[in-house]
Order: structure tokens, then C-alpha cells, then sequence
């Protein structure tokens, strides 16, 4: 099974810790953050395709044609034109399910394991307050229905999008979907299309580590020693 990873941004809000390097080469207890990904993959992806651009050719220099016995192959987003946009650049090499996963989030790998399960899914996380997380509602049978921008609602509980997909070669057969008030193309905006055709199942997340900011940075060594696999 293939993994498509979305490593081009350049992670302004980094600040200085993405000066010289993009934001999936941070080191934090010893291992890029594409490292600690990869160590979190469940055994069946065997082939990994990196989307990269900002300082791309660092990425390639640390990690060549392969990772542990997996394939790593490389496509430039040469406009960064948002997450749709990234994995529509992969569109040729993909050959049917694959999961889509932030080149910089930190994964627990169970809660990947269970997303490739299904053939289509999204990794959520129950969360106390939104923020400026979309809200993904689900009907009684655990299909998500509808993928609610922060713009769009009011805060509170709900399901936090985690920025995971498992999905397969149908979804080029939706156009792509820009996100509110953007001009880049959003993912998982593109995705909801597919909600009436095809089942597309919530998978409840154990933890995720979003890095946002300087300030997960210094949270990751602990939520690594909490929720990371040992080595494989």
C-alpha cells in the first residue's frame, strides 16, 4: 500500500526553526518528524511518496530512494496550491488505496491501522473546543456527512479534523474544491463530495500531535514517550 505525505510548506509559523530547513526535517529526540512518521506506519505500506517543495532537496538528501526497505518516491508541488492540490500532483503514480497523511503531524500508529482498514476514512479527534478546527459531523453509522470550516461554526465540542485520509483512486473522479476564502484547493473540502456515493467511515484518534508552532516543538519529546512505537 502506498503512503502520499504532504511535506512542501514552509511552516511560517515555525518562525526560525524553519529558516534553513522545512518544517518535516525538525529534529526532536533525535529523529526528523518524517522520521517518527514513517516509524508509525503499519506494516502494509511498503511504498512512500513525498510531496515536497520548500527546501525539498534536503528532504531527498537525508532520506534517498528508500526508508527501511520502503520505496520513497519524490514530486514537487511546484505551486503550492494547497493540500488538493498536493496530492493531485501524485495523481500518476498512485495505483489504488493509499492513505494521505501532514508531512509534519505527529500519528499515533494504531490509529493508522485502523484507518487503512477501510476503504475510505478520515482520522478525527474528540475535542472539548474547535478552535479553528473543522468540525466533522457523522451520521449514526460512523459516515462522515459533512466537513464544517472554522468560518462556518461556533466553537465548542466536536470532531476535530486530524488530517489523515485513507482513500483510493476514485476520488479524482471529483473536481477540486477550494477551501473558504482561499485560493488553494483543500483536501479534505474536495473529499465530503464523495459522502453520498461512497462510505466514508470516522476513525477516532488516539492522540495527534499537530505542529503548529514553536510551543509543540517542546511538547512532542513527551507526547512521543506517551503514544510512539518502539523502532521497527
Amino acid at each position: 500500500m502506498q503512503a502520499v505525505i504532504l511535506a512542501a510548506g514552509r511552516g511560517t509559523r515555525m518562525k526560525e526553526l524553519t529558516d534553513e530547513i522545512p518544517k518535516p526535517m525538525i529534529v526532536i529526540n533525535g529523529k526528523t518528524l518524517l522520521e517518527h512518521k514513517f516509524d508509525a506506519f503499519p506494516k502494509e505500506i511498503d511504498e512512500i511518496i513525498l510531496v515536497i517543495g520548500y527546501y525539498g532537496e534536503k528532504i531527498q538528501a537525508a532520506f534517498g530512494e528508500e526508508y527501511k526497505g520502503r520505496k520513497i518516491t519524490y514530486v514537487t508541488q511546484t505551486e503550492l496550491n494547497g493540500t488538493g492540490g498536493a496530492l493531485w500532483a501524485t495523481k500518476d503514480l498512485l495505483k489504488d488505496k493509499f492513505i494521505v497523511l501532514n508531512g509534519d503531524d505527529l500519528y499515533v500508529e494504531k490509529d493508522l491501522e485502523k484507518c487503512i482498514r477501510h476503504e475510505w476514512a478520515i482520522l478525527v479527534l474528540a475535542v472539548s473546543e474547535l478552535g479553528s478546527a473543522a468540525n466533522v459531523t457523522v451520521n449514526e453509522a460512523g459516515d462522515i456527512q459533512e466537513i464544517i470550516e472554522k468560518e462556518k461554526h461556533s466553537g465548542g465540542p466536536g470532531r476535530a479534523n486530524a488530517g489523515a485520509y485513507m482513500l483510493d483512486r476514485r476520488v479524482f473522479d471529483y473536481p477540486l474544491v477550494k477551501r473558504p476564502k482561499s485560493e488553494e484547493y483543500g483536501l479534505p473540502q474536495t473529499i465530503v463530495q464523495a459522502a453520498p456515493d461512497i462510505s466514508i467511515k470516522a476513525v477516532e484518534a488516539t492522540s495527534i500531535l499537530m505542529m503548529t508552532g514553536p510551543e509543540d516543538v517542546e511538547k512532542a519529546p513527551e507526547w512521543l514517550q506517551t503514544y510512539s512505537v518502539e523502532e521497527k
